[in-house]
């Protein structure tokens, strides 16, 4: 169904988009279903992805802290990546077949050196092609003057219906509505909300536990 949303239900677009699908998935993931850490260990080091939730609307959120990225000199490293970082995000849903994200990116104290269009480029391309339906919202903090001709460039890749679902967070009254749409109890202190930042490495998704019931280790950021 939801290769069919993806594809305005035209039954063969979205038969064309579920095989292209089962053929990137074969290709992208090992037989065991999912990337273990291990193989995504140094894009983890960076320690910049956070995995928070549920959100007020019961959606998993992710958060990118982009201060903590660098552009990657293994791209098909970063790749896996990003399915590890979407797989892990979504199996984490507590609504069983209603598994849409919360993406926030968070641009603070961005330099040039964390620059990555590609990177975006990739993982909204990512979402589009192979995660059909699983945005719910993204939300952009703190965006810097100099990030918007970057902005403009990754746009020019996104369907319109990936664009209607960002949110660039400017103003006062932006902040506070995205604060009351995601909710207190998953936005972490440092973003006005109650909860701990959490390292998607520390998530724990036992196979034992419904896809909602989620633990963590005793370390956060």
């Amino acid at each position: 169904m939801r290769f069919l949303v993806a594809r305005s239900m035209d039954p063969d677009k979205a038969a064309k988009m579920f095989v292209d699908w089962q053929k990137w998935r074969a290709s992208m993931v090992p037989s065991s279903g999912f990337i273990p850490d291990s193989e995504v260990k140094d894009e983890l080091e960076c320690r910049k992805i956070c995995l928070q939730g549920p959100t007020k609307s019961g959606h998993p959120l992710v958060l990118v802290i982009t201060s903590r990225h660098f552009p990657s000199k293994d791209q098909a490293n970063f790749k896996k990546f990003v399915v590890y970082v979407l797989d892990k995000t979504i199996a984490s849903g507590i609504k069983v077949g209603d598994e849409k994200l919360v993406a926030v990116i968070d641009l603070a104290n961005i330099t040039y050196k964390n620059l990555d269009a590609r990177a975006l480029i990739t993982s909204f391309q990512f979402l589009q092609s192979y995660y059909p339906e699983r945005l719910a919202k993204c939300y952009i903090l703190h965006m810097p003057g100099f990030f918007v001709a970057v902005w403009k460039l990754v746009c020019r890749f996104l369907e319109k219906a990936t664009k209607e679902k960002v949110v660039i967070v400017t103003d006062g009254e932006e902040e506070r509505k995205f604060e009351e749409e995601v909710g207190l109890e998953a936005l972490p202190e440092e973003y006005g909300g109650r909860a701990k930042l959490t390292l998607i490495q520390d998530v724990l998704l036992p196979q034992t536990t419904a896809p909602g019931m989620l633990s963590t280790s005793n370390n956060h950021v």
